[in-house]
């Protein structure tokens, strides 16, 4: 289902675009029941004057000027100050995505060309990748100036929604870096090194769901929850003995996998 219609801009160039949400809400989810007899709660809105009970088709926007007073804003008004340069993606300057922090990223969608657009759309997306590049937009999306990371990859582009810098909070715990010694980094590295591989997001697994869905699953059969065995603590040691350890640990596992 398309979440957004839009073109990208830049110089001269329109590509027209369908956004499509990248990602989906797997998680299990639960309802709030009635304690005594399990019953679902309810959240009804009501009007804070008269106290009815209000519908979806009675409630407007409204933006508070002064002290309960209110003035009313359609969504017909809205669009009225859209201008076409506002609904489009403006492509702003390109970067290199390392330059990015990941927490300016918020919501990513992806993208796929409107009938007429496909060269230039590949056009793009091929420049980019050749480059190594992303391109930093902004697009008026509902009632905000959206930021935007345009993202290449081999199988399209994605589109990324961003925060602003004010958005982002100071980071607030602070250490003092202790000294580290050469040859702990060198054991440190070889340690990375010996678990590097290829990012394959299809052998991740939501582990803890899994076991949650067991959870529900005996409790609709009625069996009895029985607790998990818990792994004994991990013990403090010598920082170089645990990397050699864990360098070891890797090796054998490779070994036998």
């Amino acid at each position: 289902m398309v979440s957004h219609k839009s073109v990208i801009t830049f110089g001269m160039v329109a590509i027209p675009i369908a956004m499509y949400t990248a990602t989906q809400d797997n998680d299990i989810h639960f309802n709030q029941l009635h304690k005594e007899d399990n019953s679902r709660i309810r959240y009804k809105k009501t009007c804070a004057h008269c106290g009815k009970e209000i519908k979806a088709d009675d409630i407007v926007k409204g933006f508070e000027y002064d002290e309960d007073k209110y003035v009313v804003i359609t969504e017909d008004e809205i669009d009225k100050i859209k201008t076409e340069k506002d609904k489009s993606i403006q492509i702003l300057h390109f970067a290199q995505l390392n330059q990015i922090s990941p927490v300016y990223y918020e919501k990513t969608y992806q993208a796929a060309p409107e009938a007429g657009g496909e060269k230039a759309f590949e056009l793009l997306r091929s420049a980019l990748m050749a480059e190594q590049k992303i391109a930093i937009g902004k697009t008026v999306m509902g009632t905000k100036d959206t930021l935007m990371a345009i993202i290449p990859r081999e199988e399209g582009i994605l589109i990324s929604t961003m925060h602003y810098a004010d958005d982002i909070k100071e980071l607030q715990k602070q250490y003092t870096k202790p000294a580290v010694s050469e040859q702990e980094l060198n054991m440190a590295k070889m340690l990375i090194n010996s678990m590097d591989t290829p990012f394959d997001p299809s052998k991740y697994k939501d582990e803890y769901q899994a076991k949650l869905r067991a959870l529900i699953e005996s409790k609709i059969n009625g069996k009895e929850i029985v607790a998990a065995k818990d792994e004994e603590p991990g013990k403090v040691i010598d920082l170089m003995e645990a990397l050699k350890a864990s360098v070891e640990k890797v090796k054998k596992d490779k070994e036998t996998a």
